[in-house]
């Protein structure tokens, strides 16, 4: 397949782009620095130098998959860009949309959303906007029935880790065999790589746990 990452450079995107490659799928990688991305992947994939929020749909029609992997300060944009990518490719089912969500979005026992307890927990904090509009993303893809899209969450801890086994959900927060509601980034991107290749969520959300 041809796959396009959005955010290739960053963490999460690092992995999904050599996850894909090991599999044997062709992989162009959408970054703001030809030169972080030609160190992380030399020649493996085709790199394109293009600022997200300008990406349209010409410039992503040929892939098969397009995965946002977008990362930014401005947390705002992360919704910027998925209302971006839905308005490129509606009615248009030639094309995969996967957006990686946070977890703020996930069902805790209680029935609580978790972003519940992080703005109890960490209210005030600069960052906690990211996991706000993340949520608001999840809700805003949920009303969209005309794109081919896909959505997947980490667990509430999201580490760089080793790729092993792993159990995945729908919208609850999950534990390991150690308890603990965590995944590496590895095994995050080995399940979207088994999505890509088997679809089973097509128009929804799942996660994923370290076995």
């Amino acid at each position: 397949m041809k796959i396009g990452v959005i955010g290739a450079t960053g963490r999460t995107g690092q992995e999904i782009v050599k996850e894909a490659i090991s599999r044997g799928h062709e992989v162009t990688a959408i970054v703001r620095s030809k030169d972080k991305a030609a160190s992380l992947f030399g020649n493996q994939v085709t790199i394109i130098k293009q600022g997200a929020l300008t990406l349209t749909h010409d410039d992503l029609s040929e892939f098969d998959e397009v995965v946002d992997a977008f990362a930014s300060p401005q947390a705002y944009q992360h919704l910027d860009l998925a209302s971006r990518l839905i308005s490129a490719f509606r009615n248009d089912d030639t094309t995969n949309l996967f957006f990686i969500l946070g977890a703020s979005s996930l069902k805790q026992a209680d029935g609580t959303m978790m972003l519940d307890t992080i703005l109890k927990d960490n209210a005030g904090q600069p960052w906690i906007q990211t996991p706000v509009q993340q949520v608001h993303e999840y809700n805003y893809l949920q009303w969209i029935d005309n794109v081919n899209w896909t959505a997947i969450s980490p667990q509430a801890t999201f580490t760089p880790g080793p790729k092993t086994t792993y159990r995945i959900g729908k919208d609850e927060i999950l534990l390991n065999k150690a308890g603990k509601s965590e995944v590496s980034t590895e095994n995050l991107a080995s399940a979207l790589l088994d999505e890509i290749e088997q679809p089973k969520h097509l128009r929804q959300r799942f996660t994923v746990v370290d076995d």
